[in-house]
C-alpha cells in the first residue's frame, strides 16, 4: 500500500563543523550535496520541500519550495521537520538530511514496509552500527507532540524518537549510503 508523502531535505542549520559553509551547498563530485540527494530521489517522493534557513534564493533555483524554520536561532533538525509538518498536506514525511548525497536505495519502500508492519508512527533507518533518525518517515500526526517536544527547550533527535518507540529498519547492507560529509575531511 502506497502512502501519502512529503520529502524534506534538511538543509537548514548553521554548518559549524564545515567552518559555517552552508551543507548544502558545498560542492561534492562537481555538484552541491543537495543537487546529489534530488537525484536519488524516488518516483513516488511525493512532494519535495526544502528546509533551509540561509541562501534562500539559491535553494530556490531547483524549483521546489523552500521552507525555514519556525522556530528562531538554528534550533536544530527537529524545528526543520516541524516546519516542514506545518507546510505539507500529506499524511507521511519523509526526511533525508542535505549532508548524507547518497541515500540508500528504495529507502521510501523499506521504510513503508517497516512502518506498516510495525504499526508504528515512524519508521527509521538503522546502518546496522547506529541508528540514522535523520533518515525517517513520520506520520504528521506527530506534528504537535514535536512542537510541545520543541517548545520544552528539548533538541535532541534521539531522544524525541526514542519516546515514539520508532519502527528501525534495517539498512546495513547499505551502511555506506549513510556517511555524512560534516567536515571539510570528510568531503575528500
Amino acid at each position: 500500500m502506497s502512502l501519502d508523502i512529503c520529502t524534506v531535505i534538511l538543509a537548514g542549520g548553521r554548518g559549524k563543523r564545515m567552518h559555517g559553509e552552508d551543507k548544502g551547498l558545498i560542492e561534492w563530485r562537481g555538484k552541491p550535496l543537495i543537487e546529489h540527494i534530488l537525484q536519488r530521489l524516488p518516483a513516488d517522493h511525493g512532494q519535495i520541500l526544502i528546509n533551509a534557513n540561509r541562501n534562500i534564493e539559491h535553494y530556490q533555483k531547483y524549483n521546489y519550495p523552500v521552507i525555514s524554520d519556525s522556530i528562531a536561532d538554528y534550533q536544530g533538525p527537529l524545528a526543520g521537520i516541524l516546519s516542514a509538518m506545518q507546510q505539507c498536506s500529506h499524511e507521511y514525511l519523509l526526511c533525508l538530511p542535505c549532508d548524507s548525497p547518497r541515500p540508500p536505495e528504495n529507502m521510501l519502500q523499506r521504510l513503508t514496509q517497516c512502518l506498516q508492519q510495525n504499526n508504528a508512527c515512524c519508521a527509521l533507518c538503522h546502518d546496522g552500527e547506529r541508528l540514522q533518525p535523520l533518515f525517517a518517515l513520520l506520520s504528521c500526526q506527530l506534528q504537535v507532540q514535536l512542537e510541545q517536544f520543541l517548545q520544552a527547550g528539548e533538541r535532541k533527535v534521539h531522544a524525541f524518537f526514542d519516546a515514539l518507540n520508532p519502527a528501525i529498519c534495517d539498512f546495513s547492507d547499505q551502511a555506506e549510503c549513510f556517511h555524512n560529509l560534516n567536515t571539510p575531511d570528510d568531503l575528500q
